[in-house]
């Protein structure tokens, strides 16, 4: 495997940055996780608008966009693959320990690594854990990962692929990785971004191609919901057969199974929407 490091293609046994760069050391940094299909990126640019608006989120200096796209180029063409994960992580770099940053500038690392199509269908779990709306790091794709890697392991313990979070005051929010979208009288939901959810890529195309009403909804919604599904860069859209204790009736119902069509015939006709 075959990764940019730093302005240059380096053999993944020699793809390393320093053990004092703050995304290591503090978890300064950001990142965008890309779904490429036979070597090509999908929706390349909206992922690099987020990444500039996390960096500027954070503090960090816009990172150089056409390097970041020659990055993933030389990347892709150097790991051929048909379905991968490209990864693009842009950091605060070589910095002193502690939460002051340094003067060499960012680091920045994109690697690819292979990926498998998701199920048609999922479980989630629902976790007692929060998202702070009004934290310094809401709405951002930041590195800060760990409660995700907790939720997560919790999910995965308990037979699921994904678990929920409620946001400070009793809102459903988002997965540790996804969106959340739920039907309700043949009308499909999603949490706006004030709830403290990511603006995901996967969900805002998914808004715009199915109508969807940005709402706020109380955790409970998960209990009568007619149908449930999570959108991200790997799952596309993906419906719920069971959140906790409750399954929900057949496969994807018919809302999610036109959202999954839509998706499916949108993306595929424009790989840069």
């Amino acid at each position: 495997m075959w990764m940019w490091v730093n302005g240059e293609l380096r053999d993944a046994a020699d793809a390393r940055v320093s053990v004092l760069d703050h995304g290591l050391t503090v978890g300064d940094g950001i990142f965008e996780t890309v779904r490429t299909t036979g070597g090509r990126p999908f929706a390349l640019t909206r992922h690099l608008d987020r990444l500039t608006r996390s960096a500027r989120g954070l503090g960090l200096p816009d990172p150089d966009l056409d390097e970041v796209r020659r990055a993933c180029a030389a990347v892709i063409e150097a790991n051929p693959m048909e379905l991968g994960r490209l990864r693009i992580t842009y950091t605060g770099g070589l910095s002193p320990l502690g939460s002051d940053r340094g003067d060499d500038g960012p680091s920045l690392v994109v690697a690819l690594g292979e990926a498998t199509r998701r199920p048609d269908t999922t479980a989630v779990i629902t976790v007692p854990w929060t998202r702070n709306e009004r934290g310094a790091l809401a709405g951002l794709k930041t590195t800060s990962y760990a409660e995700n890697v907790v939720a997560l392991a919790r999910a995965h313990a308990q037979g699921a692929s994904e678990a929920l979070f409620a946001n400070t005051v009793g809102q459903l929010c988002e997965g540790t990785g996804s969106n959340v979208f739920v039907v309700l009288d043949g009308q499909l939901h999603t949490p706006p971004v004030a709830s403290g959810c990511l603006a995901g890529i996967t969900r805002a195309l998914a808004v715009e191609w199915s109508g969807a009403l940005e709402t706020e909804l109380h955790m409970d919604v998960l209990e009568h919901a007619e149908e449930i599904f999570l959108t991200s860069t790997l799952r596309d859209v993906q419906a719920v057969h069971r959140v906790d204790g409750r399954e929900l009736p057949g496969g994807p119902g018919p809302v999610t199974a036109k959202a999954m069509r839509v998706f499916e015939e949108r993306a595929g006709n424009d790989l840069d929407p």
